[in-house]
């Protein structure tokens, strides 16, 4: 096995940068022309950005916790916010990034199974990987992982060691190489 390299950590820890981040985006959705019924926050990294978009629209959040990674937890989760949706309401989810897509992939095939609409949901990010195997409908800033290698570290992981913060970067090497 080759060596590892160092992740480049890219840390977004000042709290006018993240929160000029989260009025671009929710200024965007104020912009257009669909009007969230709730906001829902996908744990963990969603969450943080959903409860600023949630009081900055004026909408209710709910969360999905998809991180823990506990089996059935999320997924009975979202089949209630399925329901919902099929029922008319609209519903945003916010991530903190589009990095590969596999959390939004996951989201929408577990929302699809429920007999989500697809009319009714909508997903936001804070960063957009134009490479991602996903696609979002609204963003704050893009980036390209064909390019930019960067292991970006938001406000909440911050609090967290170098050593663990590096561990998880280095979990996703296909994210660095």
């Amino acid at each position: 096995m080759g060596e590892s390299v160092e992740p480049q950590l890219q840390y977004l820890e000042y709290y006018e940068d993240f929160l000029a981040k989260v009025r671009v985006l929710s200024g965007k959705i104020v912009a257009g022309d669909w009007m969230p019924d709730f906001v829902i926050g996908v744990g963990r990294g969603g969450l943080v950005p959903g409860v600023y978009v949630s009081h900055q629209l004026g909408v209710p959040m709910l969360s999905i916790d998809h991180s823990a990674k506990v089996p059935g937890f999320a997924d009975d989760l979202l089949a209630r916010v399925a329901a919902m949706s099929a029922e008319g309401k609209k519903l945003l989810f916010i991530d903190d990034i589009n990095d590969s897509g596999g959390t939004i992939e996951y989201i929408r095939a577990r929302l699809d199974e429920g007999g989500c609409n697809r009319e009714t949901t909508r997903f936001a990010v804070v960063i957009n990987n134009l490479s991602s195997q996903a696609e979002v409908d609204l963003w704050a800033e893009t980036i390209d992982r064909k390019d930019d290698k960067r292991w970006f570290v938001f406000p909440w992981e911050a609090v967290a060691t170098r050593e663990s913060i590096t561990e998880e970067a280095l979990s996703v090497p296909e994210r660095l190489a």
